[in-house]
């Protein structure tokens, strides 16, 4: 599966998919074949953490 390289694409992307299809970003990376750490990092520049309660980042 092809994740969008661009931060905000990809948080919309990734909170999408966590929303309608998977309990967990760990269910979602081991799913797609995707790197947990990668997301979360890419993500956490520009200032967004993944929530374990929520099910997203914020």
């Amino acid at each position: 599966m092809n994740f969008p390289k661009d931060p905000f694409l990809l948080l919309s992307f990734i909170n999408t998919m966590l929303r309608d299809k998977y309990p967990s970003l760990s269910a979602l990376c081991e799913d797609t074949g995707e790197d947990e750490k990668q997301i979360s990092e890419t993500l956490k520049q520009i200032g967004y953490e993944y929530s374990e309660q929520q099910n997203r980042f914020l």
